[in-house]
């Protein structure tokens, strides 16, 4: 699964922000699909338009309470608390979300859920922590030693609400972030699942159907695109839209926007770094 963007600046602006980012350890994977660094190019609060995503994320701004935890969405939206400027996000798989948190991802849907919510008061103590740490290497080495803790802890989640999604739910999730993704028939034979039974599980688990998972990688499969600077008909193209209008309704429908105005949102890209180890700052 490539990377995904979970949010732009609510306003046009023509001045970058910064973002860092790191994968999760091999330990973490199943469960956490990786790390980012965020800091608004003045390092000040900003509101943010969240785009449609299909997985979990954390947002931790370092003079916040304890951190937010926004759930998958179909649609963009700038409701609720989107307001936030320099500190880290996670992006959790569904598993992860349910090992790690406590509970399913479908729950989470319909605005952001503060942290200290779903982990207590420890959660309070984060955004001081983080922000004091020298750079993002260490930022990020504290959030895996937190994390790491919590799968050890919270990862054999009994049955109940907060058992795990089956593993063919989890692979099918998977499968349709790809742009081959198969049809739900021929995907639930490989899983060896009745199309009703991933149905089932993906609306218990999720929140969301398996067309419209589907649906939202493609959308941010055209996010990715336009980021880097291709324009609508050819971000159509590379994306599996037959044409520039059947882009256009999508994006009416999902973001609220023409291609080209959400083309304009992501045409001033971040300044990134790949943080690898302890030594990156």
């Amino acid at each position: 699964m490539g990377a995904q963007i979970h949010s732009v600046p609510a306003v046009v602006s023509a001045e970058p922000c910064e973002v860092a980012t790191r994968a999760a350890s091999p330990e973490l994977r199943p469960y956490v699909l990786g790390y980012a660094g965020f800091r608004s190019c003045h390092g000040r609060p900003i509101p943010h338009l969240l785009l449609p995503l299909a997985y979990t994320t954390v947002i931790v701004d370092f003079g916040s309470r304890a951190g937010l935890v926004h759930g998958a969405r179909a649609a963009a939206t700038t409701r609720g608390e989107t307001t936030w400027g320099h500190g880290v996000s996670v992006g959790l798989t569904p598993l992860g979300t349910a090992a790690l948190l406590g509970v399913p991802m479908g729950e989470l849907g319909g605005g952001a859920v503060p942290l200290d919510a779903l982990l207590g008061p420890a959660a309070t103590e984060l955004p001081g922590r983080l922000g004091a740490e020298p750079g993002w290497a260490q930022r990020f080495d504290l959030i895996e030693r937190i994390l790491t803790g919590l799968r050890r802890t919270r990862g054999g989640a009994q049955p109940g609400p907060t058992a795990p999604p089956e593993r063919a739910v989890v692979a099918a999730w998977q499968r349709l972030q790809r742009a081959d993704r198969p049809s739900m028939e021929s995907l639930a034979a490989d899983l060896n699942v009745t199309r009703r039974r991933l149905e089932r599980g993906f609306r218990q688990h999720l929140g969301l159907s398996p067309a419209t998972v589907a649906r939202i990688a493609r959308f941010q499969r055209v996010v990715d695109r336009l980021s880097t600077g291709a324009g609508p008909s050819r971000a159509a193209a590379d994306s599996g839209f037959a044409d520039h209008p059947h882009l256009a309704r999508e994006t009416r429908a999902m973001a609220g926007l023409t291609p080209t105005e959400l083309a304009a949102f992501l045409s001033t890209p971040p300044v990134v770094a790949n943080v690898q180890d302890g030594r990156d700052r």
